[in-house]
Order: structure tokens, then sequence, then C-alpha cells
């Protein structure tokens, strides 16, 4: 199985969503002489279709249902479902395009355009989970769960996501960040009490919940909220009394070389009495957080420089 998500690279499901589709091509009947083999548009009965059991989301707007089936009622569907056949029936199980389907009935359409794949159940969820990244209404946090179940579960990079979904590797890595905040915060981006602007402000935040529930009750802007969690009072826990400790010659050396080389600022801090530490590096702008990656990217694993 681990072999299997390697050699799809980014997965026979991906690629098939993500393909142009000419929509303008004559769809042919399911009913037509070697139809069943093609793997171009095909017209299949709506009651040949039944909707996946195992679909990520499961809830559908009642009022944008409608929209889409006014849209269908004037201009036809105009993306073709992309469906999978059921072994022991002349049905299809609807890999993509659940929604275009239920419209089509309020519509009262018959047959509907499909693309046939024979995808294996793993494919069939990989593709509906990028579906459902691709729909315009997702908050962040859906976004952000998108992407991490196509990394956890099929192996994905943030690299190979952005190139196949049209997105920059840093707005991936950005809502991925989001997925580190306390759940309750992440309740109020669901829920729109706050944007992805105001949640990633307070991510490195050590009482995000506290803050949150300031920036709600305050109706904070997204830069009012990134004052407030840069502030003194909201960067450190309650009670907390740092101890400062000199640093020596060649650890202040070592910070302005880094510096230099990375062209952003750097600061070392080893622990008292031990070898440990931290090491921060502090980046200004998206780019340069894209090119401190580049750099970490091609760094030796092996631990030699």
């Amino acid at each position: 199985m681990e072999k299997k998500s390697e050699r799809r690279g980014l997965g026979r499901g991906l690629s098939a969503l993500m393909a142009d589709i000419n929509i303008t091509a004559e769809a042919r009947n399911v009913n037509e002489p070697g139809a069943q083999g093609r793997t171009g548009n095909i017209l299949v009965p709506v009651e040949k279709l039944i909707p996946n059991p195992n679909q990520p989301r499961r809830t559908f707007s009642p009022e944008a249902l409608s929209d889409l089936s006014e849209s269908i009622r004037q201009k036809g569907v105009l993306q073709p479902l992309i469906v999978r056949p059921i072994p022991g029936s002349d049905g299809y199980e609807i890999v993509a395009g659940e929604r275009r389907w239920r419209a089509a009935q309020l519509a009262q359409l018959h047959e509907l355009p499909v693309i046939i794949r024979d995808f294996d159940d793993v494919e069939v969820l990989e593709v509906a989970i990028i579906e459902n990244i691709q729909r315009a209404d997702l908050n962040a946090i859906e976004e952000a769960v998108g992407f991490r179940q196509l990394m956890d579960g099929f192996g994905h990079t943030q690299e190979k996501l952005a190139q196949a979904l049209s997105k920059s590797r840093s707005h991936i890595a950005n809502l991925l960040r989001l997925l580190n905040l306390p759940d309750d915060v992440q309740a109020l981006v669901r829920d729109g009490a706050l944007s992805a602007g105001h949640a990633r402000a307070l991510v490195t935040t050590p009482n995000a919940s506290e803050l949150a529930r300031q920036v709600v009750a305050r109706g904070l802007s997204v830069r009012e909220t990134e004052r407030l969690a840069k502030a003194p009072a909201a960067t450190k826990p309650a009670g907390h009394r740092p101890k400062r400790f000199e640093k020596d010659a060649d650890t202040r050396a070592l910070e302005a070389d880094l510096a230099a080389n990375l062209g952003m600022s750097v600061r070392i801090d080893h622990e008292p009495g031990g070898e440990a530490g931290t090491l921060t590096v502090r980046y200004n702008t998206l780019d340069d957080l894209d090119a401190l990656c580049r750099v970490l990217s091609v760094m030796p694993r092996d631990g030699s420089i």
C-alpha cells in the first residue's frame, strides 16, 4: 500500500479531477454500443447514479442547491460528473459531482453527462477530499483539514498540492498552521466569528483562546489583532518572569553569520547548564518564508552541512 502511494504521485484521482474536461464535446448515451468501455462523456439516467456513502461532506445547503438547479435549468450541466461502475449492476457510484446530481433532480433532468473512471476505494476518497477543497464556500479550517487529510492519508507534499491545486505553497502552509490553534479558536473560524487572518495572528500566542474571545467581543480588525498578539501580556503566559542570560561572543557571532547568509533575523538561545536550546528565524514576508523553506528542504538529512 505504501508503494502504491509513491507510485501514484499525485494520484490517478487527482489527475482525473484536475484534468481539463471538454464540456463542449457531444455526450453519448450509456446504452450506445461500446459506451461502457469509453472514457469520454456519456449520458446516464439519473436513477442509475448513486452517491458515494463515504463522501466526507454530508451537508448540502438547500439555498445553494436551489441556485444551482436554476442554473442547470437555464444552461444544463456544464461539467460532467466523475463516476465509477458498481460491480454486479448497471449503475454507477458518484465520485465527484454529488451536488450537481442533487441539483439536477430538482431541475427535473432525466440524464446527466458523466465520465467513467475505474477508481479503487482509496482513490475515490482522495478525489472526494480534493473536490471539497476546490469548493468556494469552505472556511479556512475545513480547507486546512482537507490539505492535512491529503498529506497524511496519501503522502502528498505541500509543494505537490500547491502545484496541482494552483495555490501557493505559503497559502497551504499558513492554513495548516491554523490546525495548531485550540479547538475553541478553530470553532470560531468555522462559525465565521474569526477570519483566517485573525486566526493566523493568534497561532504563535500561548493564550490564543483568551485573545480570540477578546477579538470577537471587541470586534477587532486583523491589524488590531496582530498588535494585540504582539503585546507583552499576550506573548507571555501569566506569571512568566523571563530570566536574562548573557550570550557569549561565539553565539553572537554565529547569530550574525546565519542572519547574513539568510537575510533574516536569527536568534540563538542556549538552555543554561546543557547543550540544548532554540534557534529562531524571523521572516517578514511570505516570500521570506518560501525562501527559508527552500533552503531547509535542500539541506542534507544525515546531519552534515
